[in-house]
């Protein structure tokens, strides 16, 4: 099970466990509902420090996110941008040459005709 799961469920047992000590003992609705709240919290402060002490979040990380596997995807990716970068950049250099060329081309015929 996840550790989110180990804390959902005993927070809503706490929610149920604070519910019958205060049918038991308690008659004002507001104590009702504050130690509802405070048994619940309790329960919650609880699991947490279990779920920190005893569940190895790292090898279930592992699980979900292999980071070695993503490394080596972003580092392919960034090659090949890499490789397109310098093509494009070679391809812009040979468009303004053309361009320099058909402009001073077409300046010349400018000057021709006037």
């Amino acid at each position: 099970m996840r550790p989110d799961n180990y804390i959902a469920f005993f927070t809503v047992c706490g929610f149920f466990v604070g519910l019958m000590f205060v049918v038991v003992k308690v008659e004002e609705p507001v104590e009702f509902v504050i130690y509802t709240l405070l048994i619940t919290f309790f329960f919650y402060i609880v699991i947490h420090i279990v779920v920190m002490n005893y569940i190895d979040t790292k090898r279930i990380g592992l699980k979900i996110f292999n980071k070695e596997h993503h490394e080596e995807v972003n580092d392919y990716l960034l090659t090949e941008l890499a490789v397109r970068e310098r093509r494009l950049e070679t391809l812009i250099r040979h468009l303004d040459q053309k361009l320099k060329r058909s402009g001073k081309k077409h300046e010349s015929n400018k000057e021709k005709a006037a």
